[in-house]
């Protein structure tokens, strides 16, 4: 064999931009094996003819295509095969900017609710307007001692669920309206997880109707919660309101983003209407 015809592994990585390493592994899974291997040296050589076959993968792996289904093609090349190949990598690729698109909506509420819980008006409690929200829940009745104790109840939400939906802000806990009636602060009656609009999630989800809420938020946990549900309580009755639903509590800042007890941040709403 004419060596002065083939060229050695390291000058074809240089040609195509590849890494030897990757022209190994090609090798290795039988998708382009060299034309020639030196017994003495190890050399690997390619042949020109072969970089037509190299500018194929190349080509195909730009447009994400599997290494599985480029061998296929490769030993079976037809134009109605190609044909179907890129008509389905292009379906895969409509799906995989739908998917991006879904990640960067979750990014971004997850960015707004962060930023609205650093500049949250602490200890002060304010009448808000909420919007409607999907949750999933259940009912476990519960006495919060550290974040710990929540886990079981996590578990319960997400079982089944394929991509992860529990994250900063979206799991809560409440305490019935009849409790809070009777100034009953010391345990909660559920637990709940409020589905963003990207959030595919399997299961009982419910639509919570939006309305208007007492809200207040303040530095600390659900184990510091109790007094602020007394100021709640102290607003409402001052105010000529009565509680029509479950308490909405949400920690916007806890263990799950810093270890400074000194930046949490916990929110508590509940629903209400003019006697």
């Amino acid at each position: 064999m004419n060596k002065q015809e083939l060229f050695q592994i390291g000058a074809v990585a240089k040609m195509f931009h590849l890494s030897v390493g990757l022209l190994r592994h090609y090798e290795k899974i039988g998708l382009l094996t060299p034309e020639y291997i030196d017994n003495e040296t190890g050399y690997r050589y390619y042949s020109i003819r072969q970089f037509e076959c190299l500018n194929t993968i190349r080509y195909l792996r730009i447009l994400d295509m599997p290494l599985s289904q480029i061998g296929d093609f490769l030993k079976n090349r037809d134009i109605q095969k190609i044909r179907d190949m890129l008509l389905q990598q292009k379906d895969v690729v409509i799906q995989k900017q739908k998917d991006l698109r879904s990640i960067e909506k979750k990014i971004n509420n997850r960015l707004e609710q962060l930023e609205n819980a650093l500049t949250s008006d602490l200890d002060a409690v304010k009448i808000i307007k909420t919007d409607a929200r999907r949750i999933a829940w259940i009912y476990n009745e519960l006495t919060i001692h550290s974040y710990l104790d929540l886990e079981t109840s996590i578990r319960q939400l997400e079982k089944q669920q394929e991509d992860a939906v529990v994250f900063l802000g979206k799991v809560g806990v409440g305490i019935s309206a009849e409790h809070l009636k009777k100034r009953q602060y010391d345990s909660y009656d559920m637990v709940f997880l409020i589905l963003d609009q990207e959030d595919d999630y399997t299961g009982l989800v419910h639509e919570l109707p939006g309305g208007t809420c007492v809200n207040i938020r303040f530095c600390g946990s659900h184990q510091e919660a109790p007094a602020y549900y007394q100021k709640l309580d102290d607003y409402i009755t001052a105010h000529n309101l009565s509680i029509c639903g479950f308490s909405r509590e949400i920690t916007m800042i806890d263990y799950g983003l810093t270890n400074d007890t000194n930046q949490f941040v916990t929110e508590i709403q509940i629903p209400v209407t003019n006697k």
